[in-house]
């Protein structure tokens, strides 16, 4: 609702700020003095809303054309107006009057290619974590007021000159336009001057990371490389490897492209390099590295794919029934390693491409902090934990997460319960789809008014909470988790190592046997339809330890996750080992 509320003033904003510019230009036409103030008043201060407060709606004006530059020249075609109506200057005053602020302009075009030059020459072409670059040298950069200043910006001094034209008419006569013009232009060549020096200063230098990685690389010749394309917002799909990678005892490297998932990536001990740029990641040597591991299918990917004497591995982010588990794409790897058979059936059955041969079932070492627990009682709050996945990628499948057609319904139930219940949305939870995020706040909201706590980086005492930050991660949840709710999902198969009950949400209202046979990891699971009409029954059934599927869920867990012994992370440190041999 607030969103909406702020979307409808932002448009109204907006059309204030248009009729704003409007009325000046006829008000100059006209020459009235009074209305051409209060219009000006109006679209100054509808240009600062735009700019703070409702930035949103400001980049789809721009999207639709009308940009601020059109804006500010209008304005300053207005004030030419109202002065050339009202005080009726002599020839060489109105070519002042026009003159001063196009050479503002001027200044504004000419600095925008310089500061081009400038900010590509002083943007860090990589990042890193945990390396030893020694003391990088740098590159002479803007002052902070003279980067605000430069380039297509500056003509954003010119909001002076309203006032100023006013004052003009008042008075009769043209000297509080020319001396703001003169000050304007004098702030502005100021600035130009400043950017000028920098480049000269800066001529032959570039950041000396790019140089460091390469000279790091050389010396510590990693052999398994984590390579994530991705952006910050997916980068949960790297943080689940960083632990199993750290473990398996070889020189290891995680590779990044995207600063802002640089700067999202989990702790880790593990060196850390993030170059955006491909042709600067593509001219780094890669030749020492054996292994090269794939948390998701990316673009980008191509970038490393091209290295020769590199393994590529597709590990994937989890495996699942949903379609994306099984992509294309994946047949341009080598291999192609999955959790158990399950991970190997599916992959047979969507015919994709992928070789039988050259998947390899290395278990999910990343739940070895998962204990099994069985469905024996514990001596603290029984704890339900809701983790529906996201919307997903395709706009007709609106049953892919249970958050819109039963999110609540199901909060409600376990909140009224005498349970606790820890709600984790999925990272991408209302990205593309705004009934989803809608229902993702309605559900923090009623958790929030049964006293829960949101936001925490906790899971300990009795509280209902929302987790929704990277801290507590979705494996250390399950450790405290007596029953699962979720969806089609990975979420379902890792919890499956805890040999706890657990529910998948069934919003189509599918057959219980079509379902089953569809979704092979539900074969374990209570189904939930969407009315929620079992939840008590199965939340009785799960507080009191007599669960009947006890059974149907150990011998699942084998199918999708693999035998317990050898232990998933000796298989996996194996198969690296296997493949750097």
């Amino acid at each position: 609702m607030f969103s909406r509320i702020r979307s409808q003033q932002g448009v109204a904003v907006v059309g204030a700020t248009l009729l704003g510019y409007g009325i000046m230009v006829l008000a100059g036409v006209l020459g009235w003095v009074i209305p051409f103030a209060v219009a000006a008043l109006v679209a100054t201060a509808g240009e600062f809303a735009l700019a703070h407060r409702f930035a949103a709606t400001a980049v789809l004006l721009e999207k639709a054309g009308v940009e601020p530059v059109w804006r500010w020249l209008v304005r300053d075609l207005s004030v030419t107006l109202l002065i050339v109506s009202t005080v009726r200057p002599g020839v060489a005053a109105t070519i002042g009057i026009m003159l001063l602020p196009a050479a503002l302009w001027a200044v504004a075009v000419g600095t925008t290619a310089l500061n081009r030059v400038v900010e590509g020459r002083a943007a860090t072409p990589a990042f890193t974590r945990n390396i030893d670059v020694g003391a990088v040298r740098g590159v002479p950069t803007l002052p902070a007021w003279a980067e605000r200043v430069v380039g297509l910006r500056m003509p954003v001094l010119n909001f002076l000159l309203p006032p100023a034209a006013v004052a003009a008419a008042l008075v009769d006569g043209v000297t509080p336009v020319l001396v703001t013009g003169l000050v304007t232009l004098a702030i502005g060549l100021v600035a130009a001057a400043v950017l000028t020096s920098t480049l000269l200063r800066g001529r032959g230098r570039t950041p000396g990371v790019l140089p460091a990685v390469h000279d790091w690389l050389a010396r510590e010749r990693p052999e398994v490389a984590l390579y994530f394309a991705g952006p910050g917002k997916d980068v949960y799909q790297a943080n689940m490897w960083l632990a199993p990678v750290e473990a398996v005892g070889r020189r290891a490297v995680v590779l990044l492209r995207a600063e802002d998932a640089f700067e999202a990536l989990a702790d880790t001990r593990l060196p850390v390099i993030c170059v955006p740029a491909g042709v600067d990641f593509m001219n780094l040597d890669f030749s020492p590295v054996r292994v090269a591991l794939y948390a998701a299918n990316v673009g980008a990917n191509i970038h490393m794919i091209r290295e020769p004497g590199v393994r590529h591995v597709f590990v994937g982010h989890g495996d699942s029934d949903k379609q994306a588990s099984v992509n294309p794409y994946s047949k341009v790897y080598d291999e192609v390693w999955v959790a158990g058979r399950a991970g190997r059936e599916r992959y047979a059955q969507a015919g994709v491409g992928v070789l039988d041969q050259d998947i390899v079932e290395v278990g999910r070492p990343q739940l070895s902090g998962v204990p099994t627990f069985g469905s024996a009682a514990t001596d603290r709050r029984f704890t339900v934990l809701y983790a529906p996945t996201w919307e997903g990628w395709l706009d007709d499948d609106p049953h892919h997460t249970s958050l819109v057609a039963m999110g609540e319904r199901i909060v409600s139930g376990v909140l009224a319960a005498n349970v606790r219940l820890i709600y984790k949305p999925h990272p991408l939870t209302g990205t593309r789809w705004d009934k989803a995020r809608a229902a993702n706040d309605r559900i923090i909201n009623l958790i929030r008014a049964a006293g829960g706590e949101v936001d925490v980086d906790s899971l300990e005492g009795d509280a209902h909470l929302v987790v929704t930050g990277r801290v507590p991660a979705l494996f250390d949840c399950f450790t405290v988790t007596d029953l699962l709710i979720s969806d089609v999902s990975s979420v379902v198969s890792d919890f499956v190592q805890s040999q706890r009950p657990y529910v998948v949400a069934n919003p189509a209202g599918l057959p219980e046997d079509d379902f089953r046979s569809a979704y092979p990891t539900s074969r374990a699971a209570y189904l939930l339809s969407a009315d929620c009409g079992e939840l008590g029954k199965i939340l009785d059934l799960a507080q009191a330890g007599d669960d009947p599927m006890t059974a149907a869920r150990r011998e699942l867990k084998e199918y999708l996750l693999g035998p317990d012994e050898p232990n998933p992370m000796d298989r996996f440190r194996a198969e690296i080992e296997r493949l750097c041999a």
